[in-house]
């Protein structure tokens, strides 16, 4: 039986023999975003040949109009994982992906993949036309990748010919595409004056991102005030982002009332509504975390009485109806009569749209939420947990993917999406009187303390 060729091991191969030295993790994303703008704006921008292809993975990393739809193209790419996102921009520029995105005379002109778990989720690109060749990845572990780009024949032939039995291996009529793609090419021109040229190029974009700190000022920079800056930028963003879909949903619901249209129309207008509210929720709730981090809160002394299981029950048909269209389940296990807690009720709301949000996206057609409120001697435990099925309807682990960037945000690469990092959930929860867990497999529980207690 052959061995699975993965991108991953084309990494690896790629790194054996080379004497490199190492970054970590921010440090590599910053060398990956200098690394294309290079290749595009300084080499492919200015080539007017037709033809050619790329191949890429998690994301299509390539962003010039002219490169995505004069080239054909192969993606690995999680599933599910939908194509410039807004919150799928770990390893792009965002201003380079809005711009695409909004572009309405742009044509994909590549083949979607899916991505195995054993290919790995750090950036990979390979760029092959008859005068420019240049193969891009970041390698390596955790906290020690490499930046390579390789362009010699010995180098692009070993990725070409472990790509096309990665293919074969995966899709044989894509195995066949991509070599035929190859033989349109012919002879290729290796440019030899691209390899001089990238790495000093490199050097000076990467000397650009630079802050300019005098010796007083660097002193200062601890951090501490990196997170508040973070944190003030966050909350402006989610004004931002908050207000124009606020503005939406009331031109929405203004059309809804004033017009009449037919059936299809008017459910399509509150699909987009309800998607509006959604990320105004979201949005809402990064909104706090930042809120929380910047004023360094401790936990509300304005906690009042509020009957937590009365506000599942009313929020739980709005979350089976979310979690329906995407085919999720949700099973409720709350018993009547619960003691009152204290915290605040619209924060809390809002608090377990998120959790809610955070521990269902990325799951797949066929898994169920399962979310269950107790008593736990003077507290209430609420837990939520999650059965993740495959197409198959195995269960598969509820192991979860993702780094901290910053102390409010997490980005997940499976899922592409960006969430409240654990330490943010965790705060933003202590300030509503709430005491989180969470272990690997078990899903969230959170303890709050009953009314009738003292409140510590």
């Amino acid at each position: 039986m052959k061995s699975l060729i993965t991108i991953k091991k084309i990494q690896d191969l790629l790194l054996q023999g080379l004497n490199t030295s190492y970054v970590d993790d921010e440090t590599s994303r910053r060398m990956w975003w200098a690394s294309l703008e290079v290749v595009q704006k300084e080499f492919l921008s200015h080539t007017t040949q037709k033809g050619g292809f790329w191949v890429a993975s998690p994301l299509p990393a390539l962003t010039d109009k002219k490169c995505l739809t004069k080239m054909k193209g192969w993606l690995w790419s999680p599933k599910g994982f939908p194509y410039f996102q807004m919150d799928n921009a770990g390893f792009l520029p965002v201003d380079h992906s809005i711009k695409i995105k909004e572009d309405s005379n742009f044509v994909r002109n590549y083949k979607v993949l899916n991505l195995n778990t054993k290919d790995g989720y750090e950036p990979f690109l390979i760029i092959i036309t008859t005068n420019f060749q240049c193969l891009l990845t970041i390698a390596g572990e955790k906290d020690k990748r490499t930046l390579l780009m390789r362009c010699d024949e010995k180098s692009l032939k070993t990725a070409i010919e472990l790509i096309d039995a990665k293919l074969n291996q995966e899709n044989s009529e894509e195995a066949l595409n991509f070599r035929s793609a190859i033989k349109n090419l012919g002879d290729l021109n290796i440019n030899h004056e691209f390899e001089n040229s990238f790495w000093p190029s490199l050097s000076t974009k990467l000397a650009n991102l630079i802050p300019k700190l005098s010796v007083q000022n660097a002193t200062k920079n601890d951090d501490k005030s990196d997170q508040l800056t973070e944190a003030k930028l966050l909350q402006a963003i989610s004004h931002e982002v908050r207000t124009p879909l606020a503005t939406i949903r009331t031109l929405i619901s203004s059309t809804l009332r004033k017009y009449s249209m037919d059936e299809s129309m008017r459910n399509r207008l509150i699909q987009i509504d309800n998607e509006c509210n959604e990320q105004i929720d979201r949005f809402g709730l990064i909104f706090n975390a930042a809120e929380l981090v910047n004023n360094d809160i401790s936990p509300s002394n304005q906690l009042a009485r509020i009957n937590l299981g009365e506000i599942l029950y009313k929020l739980s048909p709005v979350w089976s109806k979310q979690l329906k269209r995407r085919g999720i389940s949700v099973e409720i296990d709350i018993p009547k009569q619960l003691p009152e807690i204290l915290s605040d009720s619209e924060k809390l709301e809002l608090m377990l749209r998120g959790l809610i949000d955070k521990n269902t996206r990325g799951l797949r057609e066929g898994s169920s939420l399962i979310l269950e409120l107790q008593p736990a001697g003077q507290k209430l435990k609420l837990q939520l947990k999650v059965k993740k099925f495959d197409n198959g309807k195995n269960e598969i682990s509820n192991k979860e993917y993702g780094s901290d960037i910053g102390p409010v945000l997490n980005w997940n690469p499976q899922t592409g999406s960006l969430q409240l990092s654990q330490v943010a959930t965790q705060k933003l929860l202590a300030s509503l009187g709430g005491h989180v867990t969470q272990r690997r497999d078990t899903g969230l529980t959170v303890f709050f303390p009953i009314a009738d207690t003292e409140y510590i």
